[in-house]
Order: C-alpha cells, then structure tokens, then sequence
C-alpha cells in the first residue's frame, strides 16, 4: 500500500500568514541589550541598568511576559556554572537563561539560541563599552521575537529559546546547555545557533541583503572512528544530522515565498572560527549556525573609536532589521516544522549489494503518521525521488534502483506533513 502526505506549507498557512516577524521590535529588542554598555559575561550583575546580569534579568523578564500572554505556555529558567580559562582565569560565573515552551511529547526539544555576552578590544575589559549590536544581541533578539511567535500554537516537541553567556570565554554558555541536555536525557532534535544575523553591508563596503549563510558539518565530530569508517564506506560525508538539518533549512526557505537563500556552507563555521552551536556537535546532537551573509570586521570585537575617518564598533545604527526579520522568519518557519514533526527515524540502513534491487529499513517511530524515503544518485548533493509509506511500515523494497548508485535516507511525518530531518541509510551494523 502507498499513500501520500501533502508537504506542510510552512510560511503559507493561515498561522504563519499572521506570524511575520517585526523588525520594529527586533530593533527595540537589540536597541535595549546594547543599552546596558556592556553584556561582558564577567561584568557587573549588580548594576540594575548595566552589564550582564541586567540584560538577564531583561531578557527573563521578556521570556515571562511571552509566558504570560500565552496563559503560561512559556516558563523561564537559569543555568548556571562556574567556568574557569585563560579568559577567565580567577572563573566566572556562567549564567544561561531559558524559556521552556513544553511539548506534547516530553524529553524531545528544538533549541533556538544567541548569545547574550559582548564583548570589545579586549576580551578581558569586563567594564568597558561593548554595545554587541549585531554581535550578538541580533541573535538574541531573534530568539525573543520567535518565542513571540510560537508561542501562539502548541507544538510536539519542547522548544528551548536560549540566551547563553560566555561565548567569547569559550562557548561556555552552549557548553552548559548542552551538558545539561545530556544530563536530563532530553532528545535533541535541532539547536539552531544565531549568531550576528543583523547586518546586511560587508567589510568590502558591498550590501548583501539576498541571503544568510547556515554552516554546517558533514562527518560528526562526536563519531567513534569506528563510526567514521564505516561512514567512509558508505559514502555519508555530505549526509550526517547536521548537514541534513542544513538541507531541511534550505529547503524550507525555498518553500516559503520571498524568503532569502539559504547559503548552506559545507564547514562547520567560518574559517578558523567557531560558534556556540560546536557545544551540541561535540555532543553529537544536530547543530547548525546562522549568520549574515557579510561580515563587518570593523563592527566585531572593537572598540568603539573612529581612525582616519573609519568607524568601528558594533552599534546598532549599522544594522538591517528587515533583514533580520527575514532570517527570523526562517527559524520560525524550521522551528515550527520541527517541533511539530515527529523525530529523525534511527537505525536506517540499505541492502542491496550485488541486485538490482535496494531495500532500506528503520526503526519505528513514536507519534509519527508516516515516512518519506529518499533517494538520489550518488553523484547529486540533494534528494530527487521520494515515496511515503504509511506508519506501520518499516522497510521498502525499489526495484531496479541500485545500491552501488544511489544514496538513501528515510524521515518521519506527522499527521499534517510536518517532516522531520533525513537520516541517512548506511550498511546495517554488524550483530554482536
């Protein structure tokens, strides 16, 4: 028996319609991060109008008054954790602050997260202005303004919206999250990390406002080396969770009209650089980044001076809130999907060596209405064939599609369409 689901029309149902992200309130949001003149993770937390520990309390604030206007659907919570590193040698204090939109299912979660710490010239000037406009109160702002926007239905999964600090110590905000999402054995289905999402003009003085980049790793960091052979064998080095959940972004802002292109960059994070998102990878949870598709070097990590007629710092004068919202409504529209699909199956495999014929199997899944497998030829990055199956089913045979030239991969629907991530069909693990 064969049937279909309809795709779900993320950005075009009559929930979405009404849901378009404000940059109104995306510039009122950074305009008032910024306003504490410092979010510095080892500034004051006692100064009630500036340094990190006022911008918490803002930001809790904001999470209780979303949980409010939803009759409690949003709770706040705190981690916390001393850390201790060459940019915090006496240590510090490491406080994350959480809305929780509990799901129907619970232990599976979708993180939404920026960071809220900034920082200046000096990584170790806890005092000193560092307004972190785009860097990264923008991605703050964007968590803020997605909780506003979700909030408004309920939701499979649990959504995390997280405001970490500690990024520029050493991603030791996301380091507690997500120790602390392993610790409670949370399934984590996505961690969307956004990171300086709000400026469009790029150190080149060029404007690119058409596009965000999504990085992405492709062979997992957290693999056994095992795993990774195996992985070399069956040839997924372009098809682990976090390169999927890159994919599953792209192709959703390609369903959503008028949406930016989804620059999905084949590397975890720029070159040399890295992002709070690693946290999750090292842990072997689906992880990807946002960012611009231009950055201004000038307005990150500088001081806030002019040299010879050049600016720098990172204000908010030099940002773009129509593009920010664009970018937000791209985590809406992800977020929403995820959270309402089931999760990625697991155990998925193919047989077929030495046939004509291919056969993938996984492994059931809870709450799922049914599957989508998938399949290309191997010499494609992206799916090109498709065929769902009803939820009882847990394997499906193609005729005439050979092992040798086709990669495979299976995800899992709701009763709505929403689907979830691709997992990729390698060889079936060896019995013990």
């Amino acid at each position: 028996m064969r049937f279909t689901l309809p795709l779900i029309a993320l950005i075009a149902s009559p929930a979405a319609a009404q849901d378009a992200p404000s940059p109104e309130r995306l510039r009122a949001d950074v305009a008032a991060m910024a306003g504490f003149g410092t979010r510095h993770s080892a500034s004051t937390t006692t100064d009630p109008k500036r340094g990190i520990g006022a911008a918490r309390n803002w930001v809790e604030a904001e999470f209780r008054r979303i949980g409010k206007s939803c009759g409690g659907c949003v709770t706040t919570e705190r981690l916390a954790r001393t850390f201790t590193g060459p940019r915090a040698p006496d240590g510090v204090e490491i406080v994350d602050v959480l809305g929780v939109q509990p799901g129907t299912e619970p232990g599976r979660v979708v993180i939404l997260m920026g960071h809220l710490d900034s920082r200046n010239s000096d990584v170790m000037d806890a005092s000193g202005d560092a307004p972190g406009a785009n860097d990264d109160a923008s991605g703050v702002a964007l968590v803020i303004e997605t909780a506003r926007i979700l909030s408004r239905t309920k939701h499979k999964a649990t959504i995390i919206y997280a405001a970490l600090s500690g990024e520029e110590q050493g991603l030791w905000g996301a380091t507690l999250l997500a120790e602390t999402a392993r610790a409670r054995g949370w399934t984590v289905d996505a961690a969307l990390n956004n990171d300086m999402v709000g400026n469009t003009v790029g150190q080149n003085g060029q404007r690119v406002a058409d596009r965000v980049r999504v990085f992405s790793e492709g062979i997992r960091i957290s693999e056994t080396i095992e795993e990774q052979i195996r992985r070399r064998g069956n040839g997924g080095e372009d098809d682990g969770p976090s390169r999927a959940l890159a994919k599953a972004i792209r192709g959703t802002a390609q369903a959503m009209p008028g949406a930016l292109e989804v620059f999905a960059v084949r590397r975890p994070d720029r070159f040399g650089r890295g992002g709070d998102h690693e946290a999750f990878l090292r842990l072997g949870y689906p992880a990807v980044r946002f960012t611009v598709a231009a950055e201004n070097y000038d307005q990150q990590h500088q001081n806030l001076r002019t040299e010879n007629g050049r600016e720098y710092g990172d204000t908010i004068d030099k940002m773009d809130f129509d593009y920010a919202a664009r970018v937000t409504a791209i985590n809406v529209a992800v977020a929403r999907r995820l959270a309402d699909a089931p999760s990625a199956p697991g155990d998925v495999s193919v047989d077929g060596a030495v046939s004509a014929d291919s056969t993938v199997r996984w492994s059931p899944v809870t709450g799922a209405s049914g599957y989508r497998v998938h399949w290309r030829r191997n010499d494609k990055q992206d799916w090109t064939d498709q065929r769902d199956l009803p939820a009882d089913a847990t394997e499906l045979l193609l005729k005439d599609v050979i092992v040798d030239d086709h990669f495979f991969g299976v995800s899992a629907l709701s009763e709505n369409g929403a689907e979830s991530i691709v997992s990729f069909a390698g060889r079936a693990a060896p019995r013990r």
